[in-house]
């Protein structure tokens, strides 16, 4: 395999090059997700508060509260009314988690930002972002951040594990042995 090595040494310097637009491209994309996420995150609060409106509505007219009317429905015999009180409270609990991690999102600072997203993150919403995604040029102080941090990761994941293996794989390593002296 000592025949590889030469080949090896001439492309390592090509490989890093690559590696490195490739970790700064891919992380690069991540506020550009998150921001995709983010609104429709934001579509999906609002559509939520839209439709909880219209419960409170129709609890002020029958002059109860959110909670009273979603109450009365739960006792009722017919189990398409006790449906109807089940998904006006889980309309309610659904616009405090949007609402919650939609905050949580926009509050977060750039560092804290990924670790929020994986806290809060809705799937059903990040599969809808997926779908649709469009990548984007990030060109905020952010997007250049995770540009620099793709390109430490790609080049600490090659240089640390990836090219020591090659090396030994193509018979020897980088570093020659010293001679000794007498």
């Amino acid at each position: 395999m000592r025949w590889l090595k030469p080949l090896f040494s001439a492309g390592e310097t090509l490989i890093d090059r690559i590696l490195c637009v490739v970790g700064a491209v891919v992380f690069s994309q991540a506020p550009e997700f998150m921001q995709q996420y983010l609104q429709r995150l934001g579509g999906h609060l609002a559509e939520a508060r839209r439709q909880l409106a219209q419960f409170e509505e129709l609890a002020r007219q029958a002059g109860r509260t959110l909670q009273e009317l979603a109450a009365q429905y739960a006792t009722n015999a017919d189990p398409t009314v006790v449906g109807m009180g089940r998904l006006i409270s889980e309309t309610e609990t659904r616009v405090g988690v949007l609402s919650a991690s939609e905050v949580a999102l926009r509050d977060a600072s750039v560092w804290e930002r990924p670790f929020v997203f994986l806290q809060q993150i809705d799937w059903e919403i990040a599969h809808g972002t997926s779908g649709v995604y469009k990548p984007a040029v990030p060109t905020t102080l952010e997007g250049l951040l995770y540009s620099l941090v793709g390109v430490i990761v790609i080049l600490a994941v090659y240089h640390g594990l990836l090219s020591p293996l090659a090396r030994r794989l193509c018979g020897g390593s980088k570093a020659k042995p010293v001679a000794k002296m007498a």
